[in-house]
């Protein structure tokens, strides 16, 4: 029978798409069959993005993808030697097959067309078993995950610490019941884009290529911590249905309600299941899977620097830093459990309103060698109101020797080109980045609700700042506490008055200079070319590029409160990231923010004790190189 759609079924058009489509799977399957010879742990270990991955599983559905194109080549060729085939051309490779099994007569060809249909029926529903019961489920919720994701443009804010669905916060906290738990302790915990995330990995290792922990030998892998935790609430989710619904256990039918169940008459390997604590010291396996002990150890929760290259290569957009701040937040809030070095952190923090403990009288330090006066809000100027921008200095800016050039060099450049600019001096405070990353989100909230009371009392609009933090705190973070301001960097201003003509490089700088992409900057807000632009106006600079560089960019070391962290795990980030940029021979290497300075800086410094050269690279910021240029007095 020459059953065929109605209408579009016999155009050749049709029968032309479908075969192209047939065969571009076959290469597609070609392809990735050739990657993953390529990448196979067994050969590359670690530096393997498949390492960790369930291999065998993949190679299955590979096969089973090239069963469904086969099969349904075969049964097309053979309906075209029968007469039954809807179209008359443009399924060439139907018509190829044809021309293979024409010499084999008609009664062959109407048995391999019944055989080729039979095999491809059986492959499909054999194939959406696979699919349904194994990590291949993400092609059905890949398109959920992507839609749902909050990541339109870049990462920017985290996710408000919430309770029963609703954001926590100093006002709606004794709101709350007694038994609430602040972050994630329990696996049940999660939101339920935390179990689509789960469901979603593709374990295509992407995000774990490109982790700076993974990279430098620490135990944290994005792809296998998604993987544990999904793997727990696999082996989880069916107590906990039949806690509250009973009939979960009950007869197949459904017409006989189970009894309420009895969890200590369960097997003790069921029993241990339930009661692994989510974050703990763990047993794992030698590809990365925990099956004893928590299911992710207290080490893999603390190797984050949140730098965002996880969810940044991650293809069906799973928010893995969104989830292990969730982690760090219970450990923090609830547990009291966390790196004895955050204490001091914390300490200085809630005391002097800066990781240095410094005191806030000190904020203007910096001001000392200018030789034009700073304007303060409140001492020279009313309010924000009057002056073009409010320079947001930052504790780095203002405390941290390196970064106090930075400071400087902003503000003489928007002194040269008339930018009328006032600083808050000792009314500034932390905007509270590492608390929140480092889970103590309460402690971020008193340091950002002063500051935007602070912002909104002296009428703050435009503010512009030098550290990749604080712009991605003030600008994105800010609002979810009524902080509603305009943000720019400083690299954006530099490049714009740049562009107006009303900073002019002059000097040229016979160096070779490499740029290091500060991650808040880069892939949290998608901000590469401002740095860039800056460096390339300079007259005399040869730009080299790292290979790690933009959106794929390596991390420094110091987000996600690492800042404050000794680093005793692995290797070091930073020197990770330093030989790279060593490696590009360049003679300087340019930062845009002052945790970053301070990473490259001590990482030039152990780099080049060991490789024992005699001539130091630098590390400056671009506002620096800037200045050098358009003030070769400077």
């Amino acid at each position: 029978a020459d059953f065929h759609v109605p209408v579009i079924g016999t155009w050749p058009i049709v029968g032309f798409a479908e075969d192209l489509f047939g065969l571009l799977v076959l290469v597609a399957v070609i392809m990735f069959t050739a990657i993953r010879i390529k990448n196979n742990p067994g050969r590359q270990g670690r530096s393997s993005r498949f390492y960790g991955s369930h291999l065998g599983a993949a190679w299955l559905v590979l096969f089973m993808i090239f069963n469904v194109v086969w099969t349904l080549f075969l049964y097309r060729g053979a309906q075209i030697n029968n007469g039954v085939f809807p179209f008359k051309s443009g399924a060439f490779v139907s018509q190829w097959t044809a021309g293979l099994l024409e010499p084999l007569g008609s009664s062959a060809n109407q048995t391999l067309e019944t055989v080729g249909i039979l095999l491809q029926i059986a492959v499909v529903l054999v194939f959406l078993l696979i699919v349904l019961y194994s990590k291949h489920a993400h092609i059905f919720l890949a398109p959920l995950n992507v839609s749902f994701g909050r990541k339109p443009n870049a990462l920017g804010a985290l996710k408000p610490m919430q309770v029963d669905g609703k954001p926590v916060n100093f006002e709606n906290i004794d709101d709350l019941d007694e038994d609430a738990s602040l972050g994630v302790g329990k696996i049940e915990d999660f939101t339920w884009k935390g179990f689509l995330d789960f469901g979603t990995c593709t374990e295509c290792g992407r995000c774990q290529s490109q982790c700076p922990a993974w990279n430098t030998e620490k135990p944290l892998s994005p792809k296998l911590l998604i993987m544990n935790l999904r793997d727990h609430a696999f082996a989880k989710a069916p107590y906990l249905l039949a806690e509250s619904n009973p009939q979960y256990l009950g007869s197949h039918g459904g017409t006989t309600p189970a009894a309420p169940i009895d969890l200590s008459a369960l097997p003790q390997s069921a029993q241990d299941a339930l009661e692994r604590p989510l974050v703990g010291p763990s047993e794992t396996d030698p590809h990365g899977f925990s099956f004893a002990g928590g299911v992710i150890d207290p080490d893999i929760l603390w190797s984050c620097t949140t730098c965002g290259a996880c969810v940044e290569q991650c293809p069906v957009d799973i928010e893995h830093v969104d989830h292990i701040v969730d982690m760090r937040r219970y450990q923090v809030l609830m547990e009291s459990t966390f790196p004895t070095e955050l204490s001091g952190l914390f300490k200085n923090l809630e005391n002097k309103g800066n990781p240095w403990g410094m005191n806030a009288s000190d904020r203007l330090n910096w001001t000392a060698d200018l030789d034009f006066p700073v304007k303060v809000i409140g001492t020279d100027v009313e309010s924000a109101a009057d002056v073009d921008y409010l320079f947001w200095v930052g504790c780095a800016g203002a405390y941290e020797d390196r970064a106090k050039k930075t400071t400087q060099a902003v503000a003489e450049l928007l002194n040269i080109a008339g930018v009328d600019f006032a600083v808050l001096g000792d009314g500034e405070t932390c905007t509270g980045d590492s608390a929140r990353r480092s889970g103590n989100e309460f402690l971020f909230q008193m340091l950002g609700m002063q500051n935007v009371e602070t912002l909104n009392e002296v009428s703050a609009k435009k503010i512009v700042v030098t550290c990749a933090h604080c712009f991605n705190t003030l600008a994105n973070e800010y609002p979810q506490l009524g902080g509603m301001y305009e943000v720019v960097h400083h690299s954006q201003l530099l490049d714009s008055l740049v562009a107006e003509g009303r900073l002019t490089p002059v000097k040229p700088i016979d160096e070779s200079v490499t740029y290091h992409d500060p991650c808040y900057l880069g892939r949290h807000n998608k901000i590469y070319s401002p740095p860039r632009s800056l460096i390339n106006a300079v007259p005399g600079i040869d730009v080299r590029e790292m290979p790690r560089n933009r959106d794929r960019g390596f991390c420094c070391g110091a987000g996600g409160a690492r800042m404050w962290m000794e680093e005793t795990l692995g290797t070091r980030v930073n020197t990770n990231r330093t030989e790279e940029a060593i490696a590009t021979g360049a003679q300087t290497i340019a930062i845009a923010c002052p945790f970053c300075r301070v990473m490259i800086s001590d990482g030039v410094a152990s780099v080049q004790s060991e490789l024992e050269q005699d001539e130091q690279v630098r590390v400056v910021d671009v506002s620096q190189l800037l200045l050098e240029s358009v003030k070769p007095s400077s």
